[in-house]
């Protein structure tokens, strides 16, 4: 069941998304194991997919690869859980071409990052959005994540672009609880049509306990119902239980970004024989010790025998 609504013509940020990996296999875009993965995503209970996300290698998918998933994830998801398509890039005429194509392919929605590398101003990230918003009438989630992209937006520009027509929140991954706060506070609480949504699955539960509404989660490619159980239990004010799963989780959280998303979320669906196969370099193969760890891990969660 689609866990959105509307409010006039916009649509409710809400719930749990699996930002979902590329499988491949000897190099290649495994599509068959893509369907796999998504229907085990439906079947855990998810809100939303999201496709050609970071955790996705996005940067190093070509431009058939990119369309031949969204194709499948169309397919196989629309109606059921929400589409969400990352269409975002340094440069504003290619986000809103790929905005505009991810729109004419079936998304509910785009996810669109700060534009990287050019490191623009406050002011040129605002342009930036407003540009695209203007171009394309579709639903537009902002994804703030300074790691990546080496610039932050900042509470007095997102309120800015939070008033452009279809913008419906944000993934904050930004790292910073004052900020994520403030976030909630000027903006998503003074909007009908504005969530903040966790992009970082250690912060899910202090988040929503601050009026966040869900999380766009790397680990939920493994432990799907997992991450939707964390989710419903702390939007329904159940924290007692909402925290026994956030401590239940927090290895596995831990143990996924030790090294460079998705490098240890892959392998870990490896060992329990779920379709993630390598990464394309630039990311090498995940280290001994690492892959050891996460097998403790995955035995304690009881994936691995």
């Amino acid at each position: 069941m689609i866990n959105w609504y509307k409010k006039g013509e916009m649509m409710e940020l809400k719930g749990t998304y699996t930002a979902m990996i590329t499988p491949f296999v000897s190099g290649e875009v495994d599509y068959d194991g893509l369907r796999t993965n998504i229907k085990y995503q439906m079947e855990g209970g998810v809100t939303g997919i999201l496709a050609l996300g970071t955790t996705a290698e996005t940067p190093t998918l070509s431009d058939r690869e990119k369309e031949e998933i969204v194709k499948i994830v169309v397919e196989l998801a629309k109606g059921k859980v929400n589409i969400m398509v990352g269409t975002g890039s340094n440069s504003t005429a290619s986000t809103i071409r790929a905005t505009e194509k991810a729109k004419r392919m079936g998304a509910d929605m785009a996810l669109i990052v700060t534009p990287y590398y050019n490191k623009p101003t406050q002011d040129g990230i605002f342009l930036h959005f407003k540009a695209v918003t203007d171009a394309v009438d579709l639903p537009v989630v902002v994804y703030n994540i300074k790691g990546r992209t080496g610039t932050n937006i900042e509470t007095r520009t997102l309120t800015r672009i939070a008033g452009l027509r279809n913008i419906i929140g944000v993934k904050e991954a930004s790292g910073d609880v004052g900020q994520m706060t403030d976030v909630i506070n000027q903006i998503q609480n003074r909007s009908e049509n504005f969530s903040v949504m966790s992009g970082d699955d250690a912060l899910v539960l202090p988040l929503m306990s601050l009026g966040g509404k869900g999380v766009i989660s790397v680990v939920g490619n493994l432990v799907p119902k997992m991450v939707v159980d964390l989710v419903d239990a702390a939007s329904k004010g159940n924290y007692s239980r909402a925290r026994d799963l956030a401590f239940k989780q927090l290895p596995l959280i831990r143990a996924a970004f030790i090294e460079t998303n998705p490098i240890p979320i892959k392998e870990s669906m490896n060992m329990v024989n779920m379709a993630a196969g390598e990464c394309r370099l630039p990311l090498s193969p995940i280290t001994p010790g690492t892959r050891e760890l996460l097998g403790g891990v995955l035995k304690e969660l009881g994936l691995l025998s």
